[in-house]
């Protein structure tokens, strides 16, 4: 008996789409779609009153690539956040900052975020992004002297009437944080794009099987693993795929004279500064929802060596990894938690890290799971 090509077709692509998508049980399937979906809608700042206002956001872009907000006049916020770098430097370490102790992190979904920076010293976009301004070891810059930059440049002074409505003539401190409000609200703009998983996570959604099929079955299978007996989306959580908040994941915190702090010294600054969202710039005041959380924050000895979870997306292109930029590659971090040495974490508080002991298939499919967030 022959078979016509449709038919042939058919009866050879049957078996193989059959099997080219896992059986993922119902409380699998809940736990991949809590992972979107992508892109997430927008999420305004009510600490910054510019947040989302288009004149802002074009003033922030300048501003970004502006080496004149430096004190050499030859840095800008793209000389450590480059765009075609997935907004960050590819280097190991930052140049400058903490003795070039931290890695520099993606700007991508950065308005996703809870805290900000490494050790979460920052409870706001704007407020993050006025450390690097003022930082000796940065951009060296004061608010008397960014404030009297925009006022004797004629371009940024329009731009800043533009985006702010109204001349820069109130206080230097004032107009300094203006200018970090314009960064963020550019910033809160820089989204990451879909990616197969997203694609995937979709098409599981809408019950439309053969569409998720076309998504790499190794990559499945380190899904699988990542929602499941890994435990990676207990900290990996979210359409970020990051809970926001700290852990000590047995990367050593050891630096040249000393030891980096993490969120214990982070949490001490945070308390510490005027910037934060019980401060005097908050622009919506006592009605900021966010601020109860700065209000309510403790700092334990727990704390210390803690580092923020970063989001996963884009992760293929913001090599090298952990806050110290101490992982070449995605295999390497893979490699990390499976060879996890336990003894090196903080005893206190619940126990959530267990080395995986992965085999060479399992650490390829969890990879390859981790690849495919990236496009």
């Amino acid at each position: 008996m022959k078979l016509g090509p449709v038919l042939l077709a058919a009866v050879l692509a049957g078996p193989a789409a059959a099997q080219a998508l896992l059986d993922f049980t119902p409380d699998e399937r809940e736990r991949i779609a809590s992972h979107g979906p992508w892109p997430p809608a927008p999420q305004r700042d009510p600490a910054n009153r510019v947040d989302g206002r288009r004149e802002a956001i074009d003033f922030g872009r300048a501003l970004f690539f502006d080496v004149r907000l430096s004190a050499s006049g030859d840095l800008s916020c793209a000389s450590c956040h480059v765009p075609a770098r997935a907004f960050q430097d590819g280097l190991p370490v930052a140049l400058g900052r903490l003795r070039g102790t931290r890695n520099t992190p993606t700007l991508l979904d950065a308005a996703q975020r809870r805290w900000f920076g490494w050790d979460g010293a920052h409870d706001s976009l704007w407020a993050a992004s006025l450390s690097p301004l003022l930082q000796a070891g940065e951009m060296g810059q004061r608010p008397p002297s960014l404030a009297a930059t925009v006022r004797r440049e004629p371009h940024l002074r329009a731009s800043y009437r533009r985006a702010f409505g109204a001349a820069p003539t109130v206080d230097d401190e004032r107009v300094a944080t203006d200018l970090a409000k314009a960064l963020a609200a550019y910033q809160a703009t820089l989204v990451s794009p879909r990616t197969a998983f997203d694609d995937f996570r979709d098409a599981l959604q809408h019950g439309d099987d053969a569409a998720a099929a076309r998504y790499p079955l190794a990559a499945q299978r380190g899904l699988r693993l990542f929602i499941g007996a890994a435990r990676c989306s207990v900290c990996h959580a979210g359409a970020d795929f990051s809970n926001g908040e700290f852990a000590d994941i047995g990367v050593p915190f050891f630096v040249p004279g000393g030891v980096d702090p993490g969120r214990h010294g982070g949490l001490q600054r945070l308390l510490a500064s005027r910037m934060n969202r019980l401060g005097p710039h908050n622009d919506a005041g006592a009605g900021d929802a966010r601020a109860v959380v700065t209000r309510h924050v403790v700092v334990e000895p727990r704390h210390f060596g803690e580092f923020r979870v970063p989001g996963l997306r884009q992760l293929v292109h913001t090599a090298p990894y952990m806050h110290d930029g101490s992982l070449a590659t995605v295999d390497d971090v893979v490699q990390h938690y499976s060879a996890l040495d336990e003894e090196r974490l903080h005893a206190d508080g619940e126990r959530i890290l267990r080395r995986l002991d992965l085999t060479p298939q399992q650490a390829a499919d969890l990879a390859a799971f981790l690849r495919s967030l990236s496009r």
